[in-house]
């Protein structure tokens, strides 16, 4: 039988609301959706306030989704994984999380198998030259990255939560993105006037990340429908 999915974490903003559409697609209303801050000190300074405020009956099954990075030639963008581990690329730690193995099978089943397994590594900046990429797919040995896995899985290993990963690809390992780091704020939150520069600065790396992003939303929204639907 597979587990009951009771919490879905998600980046704030468009793919916050993606997962909320899907979701309202199948008709779901028992699934409470988490919108968390954007990168790992964030994710980290959220968690500890929301654990506090946090009880439950039962221990809860979550899932994290949302865009990641393509580091391989084998995920193009619109491709979705499921993340079995995940690894610090920050180099603060050197231990993998893995997700729960349970809620692998059960997505595996949802996707028929036709979703790619692979490892992921968090790091604490956007991701935006093939030279890092291809760097980072080298030394973690990891297909995917993101911002927020490892973080959130090592916050919440020592409580009764059960997580599973689910990405998106909304970037290539092919071009370049702009350097966006600078509209990230500290605690996670996206700065309205440093995005804009950033992407008035390379207008084309810009243009190929919105198309990436905007398809990659579209597939987050038909892959949550296919999670949840009945």
């Amino acid at each position: 039988m597979s587990p009951h999915i009771d919490l879905v974490f998600v980046p704030q903003g468009v793919e916050y609301r993606s997962v909320c559409n899907g979701l309202s697609a199948t008709g779901y209303q028992s699934i409470t959706v988490v919108p968390i801050p954007v990168g790992p000190q964030g994710v980290t300074q959220f968690l500890q306030r929301w654990l506090q405020q946090s009880h439950w009956a039962a221990p809860p099954n979550a899932l994290l989704m949302g865009l990641g990075g393509s580091l391989t030639d084998k995920l193009s963008v619109g491709d979705v994984v499921i993340c079995q581990t995940c690894v610090d690329g920050t180099k603060a730690m050197d231990v993998p999380m893995s997700c729960d193995s349970r809620i692998l099978l059960s997505l595996s089943q949802r996707f028929s198998g036709t979703v790619m397994p692979v490892t992921g590594v968090s790091c604490d900046r956007i991701v935006n030259t093939t030279t890092e990429k291809r760097q980072l797919a080298q030394t973690y040995q990891a297909e995917v990255v993101d911002m927020e896995g490892f973080a959130l899985l090592s916050s919440l290993q020592s409580t009764p939560v059960s997580v599973g990963i689910v990405r998106v690809i909304s970037d290539d390992v092919h071009h370049d993105l702009p350097d966006l780091n600078s509209a990230i704020s500290p605690d996670g939150n996206l700065q309205t006037l440093p995005l804009a520069m950033g992407i008035l600065r390379q207008p084309l790396p810009a243009l190929r990340l919105i198309r990436g992003s905007l398809k990659g939303l579209k597939q987050l929204e038909k892959a949550t429908a296919q999670i949840f639907k009945p």
